[in-house]
């Protein structure tokens, strides 16, 4: 049993498809199942099992799969502190998160922290659903995700960081743009800009709406907040988003007016890791940093 074997397995276990980590690793799928055959043969147990689309792990794979990415976790993690140690301060620090979350929320704590640390790689890999973001960290291939907070997840560490309250965007010269604020009653009559299918802030939103009782029409949806904005000011209908940081206010001279909707329950947004007390200090750093950038700000 090697570290390569475990690696490959908990691969494999992630994917659920022996042709995706052959693709992955750049080898045959043979040799993807050769990996898997040596557990195998030294546990003396099946640890995988075949279905239509692809493999899962069995019981006995589900034990082995968890010991090994907390084992692998943990090895990675002492190897890049040992690292870091060699290195000083010229390490990296690896986030996951959405495609806008940066100029959000971390474009001020970006620049204070390459002004601390001007030799540390920062690398930003964008996922598409806080889902993908804990696959990348039970995976280890990335320290810290910046996501919607949401339910439990086994094996990951939530820690919020920004409460942020609803606004619904309106065009200026729409008749809700008079209004200081709306209330949940009066969703009902928006034509709404639904927010991407797989994200925790659509599902936090919808769970919302079917608690007050709220129909709203919509027949357009996009990727992302931003675009959902963007759509409200081209007069594609009516957007509820979370109040973002430097979002121009409702009283604003721009063409866009953000008004609260403060029936809605603000949405928790904030750090996703494996576990806190295993991130590397630099990664621990720049998680403080962007804690004390990202203040919490007031509805608009």
């Amino acid at each position: 049993m090697t570290l390569d074997d475990l690696r490959v397995f908990v691969a494999v276990c992630r994917a659920g498809s022996l042709s995706a980590v052959a693709r992955e690793l750049s080898c045959t799928q043979s040799a993807v199942s050769q990996h898997v055959k040596r557990l195998e043969r030294e546990t003396g147990v099946r640890l995988l099992e075949r279905h239509p689309r692809g493999v899962a792990p069995t019981a006995a794979g589900r034990i082995l799969r968890a010991a090994a990415a907390d084992g692998i976790a943990g090895l990675d993690t002492a190897l890049r502190n040992l690292d870091e140690l060699v290195r000083g301060d010229a390490g990296s620090v690896r986030v996951t998160t959405g495609a806008t979350t940066v100029r959000h929320f971390m474009a001020e704590a970006v620049v204070s922290f390459r002004g601390r640390f001007p030799k540390v790689s920062l690398e930003f890999r964008t996922e598409t659903s806080s889902r993908s973001c804990f696959d990348a960290l039970t995976a280890g291939t990335v320290d810290l995700a910046w996501i919607t907070l949401g339910d439990p997840v086994a094996g990951i560490e939530q820690r919020p960081v920004v409460e942020l309250p609803w606004v619904l965007a309106v065009r200026a010269d729409d008749p809700l743009a008079a209004r200081s604020h709306v209330g949940a009653a009066d969703l009902a009559g928006i034509r709404h800009i639904r927010l991407p299918e797989n994200s925790s802030s659509r599902s936090h939103l919808d769970a919302v709406f079917a608690r007050l009782g709220i129909q709203v029409r919509s027949d357009t949806s996009v990727a992302d907040w931003d675009t959902a904005i963007l759509l409200a000011e081209l007069g594609l209908g009516h957007a509820i988003v979370p109040a973002l940081p430097g979002q121009r206010s409702a009283a604003g001279s721009g063409p866009l007016r953000f008004l609260p909707v403060p029936d809605l329950p603000e949405l928790s947004v904030g750090w996703a890791v494996r576990r806190w007390s295993a991130l590397t200090p630099l990664a621990r750093a720049f998680a403080d940093t962007v804690g004390a950038t990202c203040a919490p700000r007031p509805a608009p």
